[in-house]
């Protein structure tokens, strides 16, 4: 584990939190971003979950003219394709498994959490959860993509080889295109990773539908554990 976590939103549950959701927020916005989405969730009233929502390191993007910003990776072009900074997103990834970590700590142990993400949020939750040694509960990727897909195959983790995933896009994105959950969606289900998929007729968002059926899925997720 790193010196110190990554500042973070938490929400706690009245009583003993027993489950934990880790959200990742997109490119330049904050821990803040999805905090009002919660109470629209629709939880099961029995479940006890904390969720953390961290703020992304500050740094120059260089799509945005090298503008300083939350991000857990830089931009350089818009080809979803290509990775070019792989050094970042693998010390973030680990940043998460801090956070990961920690909760286990707190006595949430990795199977009762979920991580999730949205846009670059999303495709880094993609990232470390299928890569991670321990099982989690589930993985959400929202309007996102598979990074580092040449080493997809030969780091897949055997812990979360059957860990549900969650796999939501907008069919008018014009930031991250359809095609890029399409193909995410492909590639984990080839990998015989248990994958839901669902898109929506919105753009780089999220919409009233899609937080409900986030809401299933988690609830579905933390009955199983």
């Amino acid at each position: 584990m790193t010196t110190s976590l990554l500042p973070a939103v938490r929400l706690d549950p009245p009583g003993k939190a027993t489950h934990a959701v880790i959200w990742l927020h997109g490119l330049g916005a904050d821990g803040n971003d999805f905090v009002p989405i919660v109470p629209e969730l629709g939880l099961a009233r029995s479940a006890k979950v904390r969720f953390v929502f961290p703020h992304a390191p500050v740094m120059p993007v260089t799509l945005n003219g090298g503008m300083r910003m939350r991000a857990w990776y830089d931009i350089t072009e818009l080809n979803l394709k290509r990775t070019t900074d792989e050094p970042t997103i693998r010390a973030n990834a680990q940043r998460v498994r801090d956070l990961i970590a920690h909760e286990a700590a707190e006595g949430i142990p990795s199977h009762r959490i979920v991580l999730a993400g949205f846009s670059q949020g999303g495709a880094l939750a993609l990232f470390t959860g299928l890569r991670h040694s321990e099982r989690l509960a589930g993985i959400i990727g929202l309007s996102c993509y598979l990074l580092c897909d040449d080493s997809f195959d030969r780091e897949l983790a055997d812990a979360n080889r059957a860990t549900p995933v969650y796999l939501a896009h907008g069919t008018r994105d014009p930031v991250v295109p359809v095609a890029g959950g399409d193909h995410a969606h492909a590639r984990l289900r080839d990998a015989g990773v248990p994958v839901e998929y669902a898109t929506f007729p919105m753009q780089h968002e999220v919409c009233w539908d899609e937080i409900r059926a986030i809401g299933s899925f988690l609830n579905r997720c933390f009955e199983a554990v």
